[in-house]
């Protein structure tokens, strides 16, 4: 049974005049099936009226409250730098875990040998979505559309067919991880986009779980410390922003321990690292830690301005555009971060188990400065022996 159906969908900026007045038009034209439409107004809140019309197919064998194991879980977005983790989690803890991964050249054979199951779908092709639903009570929504990819494809109109599809075929529990102050930048369309998705799977009906994440810690191994050791250079900002980094290994715990959880139900929590850095206090540690200096070459906050409003000329670099919003606010006064005191005590964690940005990277200089030491050890006996 396919449906169409028309709902709050694409921020008005993302699409151009044309388009938005056939979407709008669209939006009041009547759907022929309609009893699987979960909203038709703009999710409150959300400045933007948007508009989506996937089909969803939703398979009519599959009986509504049909039972589920509460341990089978559906992970969106498996092979990313966070997915991957949850994934991992969640073996560890017994979960029966199902991957959802786009058809791709090189298989995800790791989560197969994690012991995970693969299926492949589209999230910009709903059509084939709902078979990967089938026996699942929990999804976890890890997925962000790739860099060459337009931020609404999968950002938008993949989540809200997702999010259609779990609604129609009785999944339990959705858990969303979406950035930390979204609701206070509408002009960055990655930021209005998560915050929309947010109203809009409050205002589905779901039992959910909304994580927003300030910043990982696996993010700054290739921006600053491979770098670093590599003697190449290193791009900052002269913006004071802090973002108090959390390990994905932390994010991953403390999503199944709130998922577990009666009191955080249909709650919107924030992750955040035990201290926000600026960009030059990385910097600094990890000169630190590998024992030599850096080479930063600094890009003014205004340089990013005019780059941003210079692509906006060309309708060829709008996405390029949107993406250089986002690292805008990454650069200005914003703070990332916020007190964990009430989330540690909601969940019953000890703020001491949470990994500090300073331990971590102590743990990946050390170990990768050991195994340079090791490969020069043995260059060196290869050079003796020739």
């Amino acid at each position: 049974m396919a449906s169409s159906t028309s709902l709050a969908a694409l921020p008005s900026q993302l699409a151009s005049p044309a388009r938005r007045a056939a979407l709008s038009r669209s939006a009041t034209a009547r759907p022929r099936h309609h009893h699987h439409s979960l909203l038709r107004a703009p999710p409150k809140g959300c400045r933007l009226v948007v508009t989506c019309n996937a089909q969803t197919a939703v398979p009519t064998s599959i009986a509504q409250g049909t039972p589920v194991r509460p341990t089978s879980i559906l992970v969106v977005g498996a092979t990313g730098t966070l997915g991957r983790q949850v994934v991992r989690r969640a073996l560890d803890e017994g979960y029966d875990v199902r991957c959802l991964v786009r058809p791709r050249p090189a298989p995800a054979d790791f989560l197969r040998d994690w012991g995970a199951t693969v299926v492949n779908a589209d999230l910009s092709k709903p059509e084939t979505i709902p078979a990967t639903l089938v026996g699942i009570h929990t999804v976890i929504d890890c997925a962000t559309g790739r860099p060459e990819e337009p931020i609404r494809t999968v950002d938008w109109e993949g989540k809200v067919a997702l999010i259609q599809c779990a609604k129609a075929m009785g999944i339990q529990k959705y858990v969303f991880y979406s950035i930390h102050n979204c609701d206070k930048h509408p002009e960055v369309p990655l930021m209005e986009i998560k915050h929309c998705t947010e109203k809009f799977i409050q205002d589905a009906g779901l039992d959910y779980l909304i994580i927003r994440l300030c910043g990982f810690m696996q993010g700054l191994i290739g921006q600053y410390a491979v770098p670093i050791l590599e003697e190449k250079s290193v791009w900052g900002t002269d913006a004071p922003t802090r973002i108090a980094y959390m390990d994905t290994q932390d994010v991953a715990r403390l999503t199944f321990i709130a998922m577990r959880n009666e009191k955080a139900s249909k709650k919107l929590l924030t992750f955040a690292g035990p201290r926000a850095w600026t960009t030059q206090e990385v910097i600094t540690l990890c000169e630190r830690l590998a024992g030599q200096d850096a080479n930063v070459t600094t890009v003014p906050v205004a340089v990013l301005r005019f780059t941003r409003q210079l692509t906006r000329f060309f309708q060829w670099t709008n996405d390029v555009a949107d993406r250089l919003a986002f690292s805008e606010v990454l650069s200005s006064d914003t703070i990332f971060s916020v007190p964990m005191n009430d989330t540690y005590q909601l969940l019953g964690v000890d703020s001491k188990d949470i990994l500090t940005l300073e331990k971590y990277l102590q743990d990946y200089f050390t170990n990768i400065l050991k195994k340079l030491k090791d490969l020069k050890a043995q260059s060196k006996q290869t050079d003796i022996f020739f």
